[in-house]
C-alpha cells in the first residue's frame, strides 16, 4: 500500500488482516476500499460480513447483508450462512432457518451443514437434522484423502451426533 495506494492493494491488505484474524484493521481497510465508487463492492461487502461476524457485531452483519442479499452471489454463500447465524442470535428463527437452509448443498459446506443440523436439533427438528447428518456421513465415505483430513473433526462430530439417535 505504501508503494501504490490502489483499490486492489487496499483490498489485498484487508484480506491479509482478515486471514490473521486482525478484524479491526481488516474492517478499516475494507471500508476505505468501499469509498472507491468505481469498483464492484460485492467482494468487499462479503468480507466485511465475515469480519463483523467474527467480532460479534450483529448489527453490522445485518446492515451489510441487507445491501447484497438480493444479489445472486449472496445466495448459497458463506455470507448468507453467517447472516442466518446472526438472525438466529437475534431470535429471528424462521428467517434464520431460511438462510441457513440455503447452504445445505450436497458434497460441500460440511462444517456449515453440521452447524445447520445442530440448529435444527435446537429447534426440535431432529428428523431433518438426522437426514443432513446421514448425508454428510455418506458423503464422507466418498471423500478424497486430503478432504478426509480437512474435515476429520466435522465427520467425527457428525458421527457423535448420529450415535445419540
Amino acid at each position: 500500500l505504501q508503494f501504490s495506494e490502489s483499490y486492489q492493494n487496499r483490498v489485498n491488505l484487508a484480506d491479509a488482516y482478515l486471514e490473521i484474524k486482525d478484524y479491526q484493521n481488516a474492517i478499516s481497510h475494507y471500508l476505505d476500499a468501499l469509498e472507491d465508487n468505481s469498483q464492484n463492492d460485492l467482494y468487499v461487502i462479503k468480507h466485511l460480513i465475515e469480519a463483523h461476524f467474527n467480532m460479534d457485531d450483529c448489527e453490522q452483519v445485518i446492515l451489510y447483508a441487507e445491501k447484497i442479499k438480493d444479489k445472486a452471489e449472496f445466495k448459497k454463500s458463506r455470507s448468507q450462512f453467517l447472516y442466518g447465524l446472526v438472525l438466529e442470535r437475534l431470535g429471528t428463527f424462521e428467517e434464520a432457518e431460511t438462510n441457513l437452509r440455503a447452504i445445505d448443498i450436497r458434497y460441500s459446506f460440511y462444517d456449515e451443514r453440521l452447524v445447520f443440523a445442530k440448529f435444527l436439533i435446537s429447534r426440535k427438528k431432529e428428523d431433518e437434522a438426522k437426514e443432513i447428518l446421514e448425508e454428510i456421513q455418506t458423503e464422507s465415505q466418498h471423500m478424497t484423502k486430503p478432504n478426509k483430513r480437512i474435515y476429520r473433526a466435522t465427520i467425527q462430530d457428525v458421527e457423535k451426533l448420529l450415535a445419540e439417535y
